[in-house]
């Protein structure tokens, strides 16, 4: 499986090991509340803690997609996310950052403010313009699954065979991708956990992550405090599912993914290094 990326600059960025990417929410209401920052400060402040606990990239987004949420204005979006990227550039010039948006004016606005990659959790679906984004500022862009809109996907999502339907909408979404002109090497691939997706379907998709290997693209993996977790351990509210989470850090790392999205850096850092000993040695 092809273990790397191109960035925009032409450089290949390289997962030699599994990557961590850290949570930097830009908003008042998503589903973690700790994950949330009230300033631009603290926000700035937050990123350079996690910097320092080990993350590889940071995941910024000005608009909470839990279950039920409501889209907030693009421009709301913009002057979320931009102001706090050009922040951390001026702070940190070689750390990777994400914006996650399925917008492409905020996407194109976040690119010119020093962004690096997009994280579309539409797949590439809700904006007809943001596949001319990407290919017109040759960046890597993350391909999620989702069924639905964060509004309605929960509402009793139904699958005859889940991983075989994500699997023919990965195909779909990267011909699409590739008819746009944007290269395979700048196209990662996200199940999707939690996103039109009862908790069987989320645990079936996790068991079987093997199975999208066949794409030949890096994986990432964002199930950090998410409901399933909960679900497994006896209806655990999101403040109490760390555990939960570096248990599939360490799952992931064990089966090779390249990336782990995750809100508690540092914990995850160190149990995914641990893991990696393991099963390196």
């Amino acid at each position: 499986m092809r273990k790397n990326i191109t960035l925009k600059d032409g450089k290949v960025y390289n997962f030699d090991n599994m990557k961590i990417m850290g949570i930097l929410n830009a908003t008042h209401n998503s589903f973690y509340e700790e994950s949330r920052v009230s300033s631009l400060s603290s926000a700035v402040e937050k990123a350079k803690e996690m910097i320092a606990n080990g993350a590889d990239i940071l995941d910024i987004g000005g608009e909470s997609t839990k279950p039920g949420s409501d889209p907030v204005d693009v421009d709301e979006e913009i002057q979320r996310v931009v102001p706090l990227i050009k922040e951390i550039r001026k702070v940190n010039k070689d750390v990777l950052i994400s914006v996650d948006t399925y917008r492409a004016k905020t996407a194109e606005e976040a690119i010119k403010a020093g962004a690096d990659i997009i994280n579309d959790i539409s797949g590439l679906t809700f904006d007809d313009r943001m596949a001319d984004v990407v290919r017109d500022y040759d960046v890597p862009v993350i391909i999620m699954h989702i069924k639905g809109t964060p509004k309605d996907m929960q509402q009793n999502p139904q699958y005859d065979d889940v991983v075989k339907e994500m699997k023919e909408f990965f195909r779909d979404r990267i011909d699409y991708a590739i008819s746009k002109g944007i290269k395979e090497d700048k196209i990662m691939l996200d199940p999707g956990i939690g996103f039109g997706k009862l908790y069987e379907h989320n645990i079936e998709a996790m068991k079987k992550i093997e199975e999208f290997y066949e794409f030949d693209m890096p994986i990432l993996l964002a199930v950090s405090r998410k409901t399933t977790i909960g679900v497994a351990l006896g209806n655990l509210p999101p403040e109490e599912r760390l555990e939960g989470t570096m248990a599939i850090t360490c799952y992931a790392a064990l089966k090779g993914i390249e990336m782990i999205r995750v809100h508690d850096v540092l914990e995850n850092y160190r149990a995914a290094r641990m893991a990696e000993v393991l099963r390196n040695e």
